[in-house]
């Protein structure tokens, strides 16, 4: 998509003569005023221009460009200052073409108030106005949140009340030790400054420092012979070991503070997981969703800058380690440039890496297994949504794409090779919203064998499902879905039309998640973030991995055939042993003669292994 400049609104072109070749911060306006989208460049010019001279596949941009009615900007010394001129904009104006972490009103935070004798509370950040003080967090489990809340409360017995419950006497958490009763002045302020300094070094992730501060209090107490003050330091130092021993241990120097960070994208969907290492420990686990609202996200890199951005932001400057470790997303340049941002944001050095060095990749990897099991969290809550309330989904859609009935029984396909061979096709049913395995089925394709041809194996496909022995065992569906373009459904439309054959079909293009309806050059658009179309998604998807999985068994019996099979008193039985456990044939012509000895029997195991060794033969 590309706007002629003679279609732009006056104010657009007037600004886009003037813009200079600077770095600074871009504002888009709608015509109704509001800031839609807040941006920073290097060269103002040739970013802002970008958006009017290119053809954008991005969805986002697609929706927001013709929306633009005015444009303005700010000039800034460096484009540093311009990406944090950026952030103050966004979490100031909250635009909805930036995406991510923008409502952190749902994010709770710990609070140490700005009050005579302090306390520790949870907070909204869009209660900062109201509440003042130092700010912990964000944290995304509030169930953990609380937990830690307790246990401070048990280790550290901070004021427990805003106000006084009595005149002349404590409360009753002064009797059980949860606080030091300073309403009754029955602890000195430089006392009760030291409890919190080790609050802080608790919330900030600095157990050992706090191991050893609260050693010292209770040698200093016990020397004093104040052995109820030296008891209760005793007491908080015990549980706050206890508390590290169930901490993973990550490194063995206990000065390295780390965020680890992965993105995970799967149906339109991402979640980025966040892992955070103080002093050598891992002490907790950040998950965040991002729904793709507006059709905001375009890849990776961009959630990942985002949420580098808006993460950061949010959090307070104790929250933002000495090192951020990331996938290899980004270019250099970015790199460089959120460092010196973060090291303006945290007044410290900090450093953003993706150099894969051996721990940085075994920590990736452990991010993204964190947020591939919480996407699948996410995916069966948005399942179950779409089970629970099918029946709106369901209608949504038959009245979207103007369906002859309701899509109760739903069927896909997908086709699947590699550079033609071993071409194979898959058939998912669901049912009601939900997977139905019984009704799934799996083609060999015939008709494409020497040359790869989608439209021809979809054709044949269709042709087998719904005109031949298929027919008799399967009922119709109420609504087809060929995953593909608008070729792809063309193809298929001339099967069913030679058999006079006219069921509800759509095809779905992956590119932009665009539905495409029979005869039609216009696609029908699901919004980006509705039950409908991740439902298109999920089946869409799962006809993929069914195809995918049918190649793989293909390909890898294919690889047996063609190589085992050459070798001559080896059993059928005891090649599918041998390709469980080696995996490959690779792995089986590199075991040794004492390995194949232990999974088949010495006779069949020489035959291989002399085979496999023609140099090196086993009597």
């Amino acid at each position: 998509m590309s706007i002629q400049k003679s279609d732009l609104p006056t104010e657009v072109k007037q600004t886009l003569a003037i813009i200079p070749e600077l770095s600074g911060s871009y504002q888009y306006f709608d015509k109704d005023g509001e800031i839609i989208y807040v941006g920073k460049a290097k060269n103002l010019k040739k970013r802002v221009y970008s958006y009017f001279n290119k053809n954008h596949d991005s969805p986002k941009l697609r929706v927001m460009v013709p929306q633009i009615a005015k444009i303005q900007f700010i000039v800034t010394d460096s484009e540093v200052e311009a990406l944090i001129l950026e952030s103050h904009l966004i979490k100031k104006h909250k635009p909805k073409y930036n995406v991510l972490l923008k409502d952190d009103k749902k994010f709770p935070y710990f609070v140490i108030t700005e009050e005579e004798y302090p306390r520790i509370i949870v907070a909204r950040k869009s209660n900062k106005n109201k509440i003042k003080g130092k700010y912990f967090g964000p944290y995304t489990d509030s169930r953990a949140m609380y937990s830690t809340l307790d246990l401070i409360k048990k280790l550290f017995p901070l004021k427990q009340c805003k106000n006084p419950k009595f005149k002349d006497r404590p409360c009753l958490y002064y009797h059980i030790g949860r606080c030091m009763a300073p309403c009754q002045r029955m602890i000195s302020p430089d006392d009760y400054k030291n409890i919190l300094k080790n609050v802080e070094l608790f919330l900030t992730g600095k157990q050992k420092e706090l191991v050893d501060a609260l050693k010292k209090e209770m040698e200093k107490y016990a020397a004093a012979e104040e052995f109820e003050k030296a008891a209760r330091y005793r007491d908080s130092w015990m549980d706050v070991q206890k508390t590290m021993e169930h901490q993973k241990v990550v490194f063995e120097n206990t000065s390295i503070n780390q965020d680890i960070i992965a993105v995970y994208n799967e149906s339109n969907l991402f979640v980025v997981s966040l892992l955070q290492i103080r002093q050598g420990r891992l002490t907790d686990k950040k998950d965040f969703e991002f729904s793709n609202t507006e059709g905001n996200l375009s890849n990776e890199s961009e959630v990942l800058t985002t949420f580098l951005k808006e993460y950061y932001t949010m959090a307070s400057e104790f929250d933002i380690p000495n090192t951020v470790v990331i996938p290899r997303l980004l270019d250099k340049e970015d790199i460089e440039l959120y460092a010196k941002w973060l090291e303006t944001t945290a007044s410290k050095k900090v450093k953003i890496t993706d150099t894969p060095t051996k721990r940085n990749l075994e920590l990736l990897n452990l991010a993204q297994k964190n947020a591939k099991f919480y996407f699948e969290k996410v995916k069966l809550q948005k399942l179950t949504e779409i089970q629970r309330d099918y029946n709106e989904v369901g209608s949504y859609i038959q009245e979207k794409l103007g369906l002859s009935k309701f899509p109760y029984v739903v069927e896909c396909f997908d086709i699947s090779h590699i550079q033609g061979t071993n071409t194979v096709a898959s058939m998912v049913t669901f049912e009601n919203g939900l997977p139905k395995k019984s009704r799934y089925r799996k083609f060999k394709v015939k008709s494409t064998e020497s040359k790869p041809d989608d439209f021809k194996s979809l054709q044949e496909v269709v042709e087998r499902r719904y005109f031949g022995k298929l027919t008799e065992s399967i009922p119709m569906p109420d609504l087809i879905i060929i995953d593909g373009g608008k070729g792809q459904l063309s193809s298929v439309m001339e099967i069913f039309e030679a058999h006079n054959f006219h069921p509800d079909v759509v095809s779905l293009a992956k590119r932009l998640e665009e539905v495409f309806k029979p005869h039609e050059s216009n696609p029908v658009v699901f919004p980006i973030n509705s039950p409908a179309l991740y439902f298109f998604q999920r089946i869409r998807d799962e006809a993929h991995r069914f195809a995918i999985t049918f190649h793989r068994q293909l390909r890898g019996k294919k690889a047996t055939e063609s190589v085992l099979d050459e070798i001559k008193g080896l059993s059928k039985e005891n090649k599918e042993i041998l390709m469980k456990e080696f995996k490959d044939v690779k792995k089986i012509s590199q075991a040794s003669f004492e390995q194949l000895k232990e999974k088949i029997h010495t006779r069949a195991a020489k035959a291989v292994y002399n085979f496999f060794n023609p140099n090196v033969q086993v009597e």
